[in-house]
């Protein structure tokens, strides 16, 4: 059984002249599971944080120049590779600003790629067939580069491959020949293979290989549909004197094609049963191709599909449960999950065996015993207790079906409803409920927005609590909820749908701070987040100790319009200026939800359009708020408040900067907006004054890093570090 999950936008595509060309030379992975690193034909290479949706760093390559293959990242000594103008190698670290001025060296033949795999030196594969590991092309880049390929012999696709050994894959065509080499390098030898050819049928569309079970599975897709695998010992006898051998292949999917043969296509092999597929037909949808697939290469089954917007290209990777595919004028991640083969989860009727005993058990007893001989017990209390008895038993023999709840959801009172969910959810199996939850959701806000006397609270919070819910799912939940004024059901979305658009997120910003503190009051909310922001609230420093200052917060100077302005002299300790906005200008409630608002994902650029709806005094109330967080952690980071969830000081200037960027005009001529905004500015001008003078002792903090101790102190001794 698999599952496609609902996607988002990691970043848009680069316009190409070729309208068949994404612009995506390819997709690699950065050392961390969470950053994948992105060549485009713009010139550019990319770091993205996955999750956040964010470019952590990237490079640009001169105008005139060219980048010619994917960049990748050299797990063994944290270095960036990539070639351009088809010779230059250029090697960076993340810390280069600029790659032209890393370093750089020129090879005597043309590359075709750099291949690469975790904790494996990194292989440079060129034009015409010969390999190099980097460092020792590195060590004599003009080295002689032997033509391995016979001059109509052009290559297709490669890969390495991290198995005992790394071993490099790349298949070629000739004259309508088709041809797979595997170099090995203990021993180093290059073997060829022949594809067993038909003659109406043109190159393999795409290609796949992993490594399983001290073989290479290598899966190989054609025109007609047809899905072939090959497979290739580690290690192997032969060498390159023994000539071309043969493949063997087997067919292990055919996939439906409609009208004619599919002229472009992709397919990466997830597990050992289960295969993704693009710009194949959907069996049901006729001559659409705008859908990723998932099939089972077991049963011949489709386990899941998505239809996608816009113009699919043959393109597709995929890394840690995620599927990385273009299409239209955007790059979606796809999340999916796959799980253990068998017949019955391919044909969708997977149960748990002790949910069907348990069942079968009750129903037997119901059958074997009539309800009416169990109720025949002297004593009227003792009647009612077995009548209640009764119902469970019938409750238990005849449990609901996802069909069946959502017609009783339809007539039945609140909380009736309320009960059935309750017992929908803890009898279905685990295999069930991930595709029947989003159902029972959807039918639970369709009764809700037509019959106003229905809101089944208690449903929304049991649904939320299983992990397959999410706003995708259900998109006219949380709006639903906002409308209700149920913003525990809100604050429970928040910290669980990780695909919450930015507009529905502004929708809940505003609802937050235009409603009232005393009604807030009143909404029960995770008592965590609250214990939080009570002891936030709570912290500082006690009146007697109102001029220190443990993160170097300068409030003589701040309050003074210039950073030479002299300090005023004082017996007393000088307090500080803003000690007035100290105080949190929001109730608990309202702070614990505007708490899970900066900790939600967002892109930068469709967020800021939607924070332009927010009227001025909910922007300088949003500000104050800010500012109130950006004071307490500067002056006393709150890493002594033990919870789960608190907004970070990154996720805090996030926020601040783009409310100035969405209302900067008006924030500037709105009287009521200077306090906050100066007092912003002159908090940041002292942090910045506060880093440029650690910035000067860099040096010395060095110097007493890297200065060696001695060895034997003994009782008492006196040592002089000198620090230039």
């Amino acid at each position: 059984m698999a599952a496609l999950y609902e996607g988002y936008t990691l970043c848009g595509l680069v316009p190409t002249q070729n309208p068949l060309f994404s612009g995506i030379l390819g997709i690699e992975l950065d050392g961390d599971v969470d950053h994948v690193l992105v060549t485009d034909s713009s010139r550019s290479v990319t770091v993205y944080k996955v999750s956040d949706q964010k470019p952590l760093c990237s490079w640009t390559v001169k105008q005139g120049q060219i980048i010619t293959c994917p960049a990748v990242f050299n797990t063994l000594n944290q270095e960036y590779v990539v070639i351009t103008d088809d010779k230059v190698v250029r090697v960076w670290k993340d810390d280069d600003v600029n790659i032209d001025k890393a370093f750089k060296a020129t090879v005597s033949a043309d590359v075709l790629r750099v291949l690469s795999a975790p904790e494996c030196e990194p292989v440079v594969l060129f034009r015409r067939g010969a390999i190099r590991f980097l460092d020792s092309l590195l060590a004599a880049p003009q080295q002689p580069i032997e033509e391995v390929l016979s001059e109509e012999e052009v290559i297709r696709w490669s890969t390495l491959i991290k198995a005992e050994q790394p071993i490099v894959l790349f298949s070629t065509e000739q004259r309508g020949e088709y041809f797979l080499y595997a170099q090995r390098f203990n021993p180093n030898t290059l073997v060829k293979h022949r594809f067993e050819t038909e003659p109406s049928l043109s190159a393999p569309l795409s290609f796949s290989a992993a490594c399983r079970n001290g073989s290479i599975h290598l899966f190989y897709l054609y025109s007609n549909g047809n899905l072939y695998e090959s497979v290739l010992r580690i290690r192997s006898s032969a060498n390159g004197a023994q000539g071309v051998q043969a493949l063997p292949r087997f067919l292990r999917l055919s996939l439906p094609v409609g009208q004619g043969e599919q002229m472009s296509g992709a397919a990466v092999v997830l597990d050992e049963a289960h295969l993704a597929v693009v710009r194949f037909s959907h069996p049901s949808a006729g001559a659409s191709k705008d859908y990723l697939s998932i099939w089972n290469m077991h049963f011949q089954t489709l386990q899941a599909s998505k239809e996608m917007a816009g113009w699919i290209y043959s393109q597709l990777w995929c890394y840690y449960g995620k599927l990385y595919i273009p299409h239209g004028k955007i790059l979606s991640v796809i999340p999916f999950e796959c799980q253990k083969s068998s017949l019955a989860a391919a044909m969708g009727k997977l149960k748990q065996s002790g949910q069907s005993e348990s069942k079968s058990c009750a129903l037997a007893s119901s059958w074997t015993q009539p309800y009416s001989d169990i109720t025949q017990t002297p004593g009227n209390s003792s009647n009612l207790t077995n009548r209640q008895t009764v119902s469970n038993l019938k409750t238990k023999s005849s449990a609901l079906t996802v069909d069946q709840l959502a017609e009783r959801i339809k007539t039945g009172a609140v909380d009736d409803v309320q009960s059935l969910v309750d017992e929908f959810v803890c009898r279905t199996p685990q295999t069930d409920l991930q595709l029947e939850a989003g159902r029972v959701a959807l039918e639970l806000v369709s009764r809700s927005q037509t019959d106003n006397n229905f809101y089944p609270h208690s449903a929304f919070l049991l649904l939320l609590q299983t992990p397959y819910l999410c706003h995708s799912v259900c998109p006219e939940l949380l709006p639903l909820a906002l409308e209700k004024k149920d913003f525990c059901v809100c604050q429970i979305a928040f910290q669980i749908f990780p695909d919450i658009p930015e507009a529905v997120t502004c929708a809940c910003l505003k609802a937050i701070l235009s409603t009232p503190d005393s009604e807030m009051e009143t909404v029960n909310l995770d008592t965590e987040n609250m214990m939080f922001m009570k002891a936030l609230t709570q912290s500082g420093c006690s009146p007697e100790e109102e001029g220190c200052q443990p993160n170097g917060f300068c409030p003589p100077a701040l309050e003074d319009g210039g950073p030479e302005a002299p300090v005023a002299s004082s017996s007393k300790p000088q307090r500080d200026p803003l000690a007035l906005d100290m105080s949190c200008p929001v109730g608990l409630h309202k702070s614990a939800l505007l708490n899970e608002v900066l900790q939600t994902a967002y892109s930068d650029r469709l967020l800021l359009p939607h924070l332009k709806d927010l009227t001025v005094p909910q922007v300088i109330l949003f500000l104050q708020y800010l500012q109130f967080l950006y004071l307490k952690y500067s002056h006393e980071a709150p890493t002594h408040i033990q919870a789960v969830r608190i907004p970070t000081m990154s996720q805090i200037m996030d926020w601040v900067c783009l409310l100035l960027d969405a209302h900067f005009t008006v924030l500037v001529m709105v009287k009521e907006a200077k306090r906050v905004v100066s007092d912003l500015h002159k908090f940041v001008r002292s942090q910045v004054k506060l880093y440029a003078e650690l910035v000067k002792i860099e040096g010395s903090l060095q110097g007493l890093k890297k200065s060696k101790q001695s060895e034997d102190f003994g009782l008492y001794s006196i040592e002089v570090i000198e620090l230039f």
